[in-house]
């Protein structure tokens, strides 16, 4: 990480505190929109249009997310920064809390950039958690090293509503300053990526209090509960909204929602209690930001395609399960897609990571395509395999790729 740009942010910060001349950073930084030290910014409910321009000189994740033609598929890995690197195990053994890590702005930085220096990812996505910002909304969570999230106050009463409010976003201020450091930090080398939890999945962990397998305080809920639901999911999904909102305007070139235990409803209850909320979160993000490119993930999605499909986003993203050329025919080719190595894949010898890789893109087309796994990288993955993943990535070339026959429609479109 460059270690100037830290030592001018922190002097930035200490500027706009004691002078209130937020505009300083944007001064030291050439102008980019650095939210976090102009004092203004909770104020701004984000009613001002993001800076989305087209052009060219995008980083090659945003134009393939776009559906621009492009000459590879880009690629990144969820869970590209984490416990499989011995970088970041070693920085683990000085800062153990990670609400430390994933809440001090060098922290953030630093972690999100270990992959970027080690493996050239086309993407580069804040470290950071679903959760982060449940507090700024009014509910305060602590997370247990083996536990996982634990909430105090799970929300499970018309009482329990009392405690939300609208975002307080100096409270995420650490997200903020993180993604402006990172574009400085990687330029058009890469996008930088945001994400944000889904309505339903951020409520599964506010109602269960905790992360659960069985669902059962939620989902009955549901039938008990329905008004109360209701209202807990549509103010998150307003004030994710503003999150996402935030982010870009921090510095994010794209965004994903996970909706990560969206694949936990059956399909018609994925439709009442989901989709809405993702397509109200989204409808809000594009008033505000219209061509800031959004994926839409959701684990275990085989069963929902055609149905997240009908939420305006850019690109759907596709756990391992699904085949790539059935993905394409159902979804078709209007809408990106993203991933879908098998993240186990990664422990096989590396002539079969090639194989993977080449068959994802190869069915996916010469369009419209993020190479990705189709879940993040798992604990323990050798680093010299998430290498190749990417050396593999880079050496692609669409003239040179003998396109699959599952997806004509999209040769076809290319040359239009």
């Amino acid at each position: 990480m460059g270690s100037s740009i830290m030592v001018v942010w922190e002097a930035c910060r200490s500027a706009a505190a004691t002078t209130g001349i937020g505009s300083l950073c944007s001064a030291v930084f050439g102008g980019k929109n650095l939210l976090s030290c102009d004092n203004s910014r909770n104020s701004q409910r984000s009613s001002s249009s993001c800076n989305t321009s087209s052009s060219s000189s995008h980083p090659l994740l945003v134009r393939a997310a776009r559906g621009e033609k492009v000459e590879r598929p880009p690629a990144w890995m969820m869970r590209q920064a984490g416990r499989y690197m011995a970088s970041y195990r070693k920085l683990v053994e000085t800062f153990p809390s990670f609400r430390e890590r994933s809440e001090t702005t060098d922290l953030i930085v630093k972690i999100s950039l270990q992959p970027w220096e080690a493996f050239r990812p086309d993407g580069v996505i804040l470290f950071s958690d679903i959760l982060t910002p449940l507090p700024a909304i009014g509910i305060p969570f602590d997370i247990d090293e083996t536990k996982g999230p634990l909430l105090d106050t799970p929300i499970q009463s018309e009482e329990g509503l009392q405690a939300l409010h609208k975002i307080d976003l100096d409270k995420v201020h650490f997200v903020g300053e993180s993604l402006s450091i990172l574009r400085n930090e990687v330029g058009n080398g890469a996008a930088v990526l945001g994400f944000v939890g889904s309505p339903w999945t951020l409520a599964t962990y506010i109602v269960e209090g905790k992360t659960t397998r069985t669902y059962t305080k939620i989902k009955t809920m549901t039938h008990q509960g329905p008004d109360l639901l209701h209202s807990i999911l549509s103010h998150l999904a307003q004030e994710i909204a503003e999150y996402v909102i935030f982010q870009v305007k921090a510095g994010a070139q794209c965004i994903q929602i996970f909706d990560s235990w969206g694949g936990q409803l059956p399909p018609h209850q994925w439709d009442r209690w989901s989709k809405p909320y993702i397509q109200q979160l989204v409808s809000r993000v594009r008033e505000a930001c219209p061509g800031v490119p959004l994926v839409l993930y959701a684990n275990g999605n085989g069963g929902l395609l055609e149905r997240m499909r009908l939420i305006e986003v850019d690109v759907i993203g596709l756990d391992w399960t699904v085949d790539m050329a059935d993905a394409r025919k159902r979804l078709g080719f209007s809408v990106a897609v993203q991933g879908n190595v098998d993240p186990a894949v990664l422990f096989a010898p590396l002539p079969a990571v090639t194989e993977a890789i080449e068959s994802v893109v190869r069915k996916a087309g010469d369009r419209g395509h993020i190479l990705n796994l189709g879940h993040g990288v798992l604990v323990g993955t050798p680093e010299d395999s998430v290498a190749h993943f990417f050396n593999t990535a880079r050496s692609l070339s669409y003239d040179s790729i003998r396109l699959s026959e599952a997806a004509p429609e999209m040769v076809a479109s290319s040359t239009s």
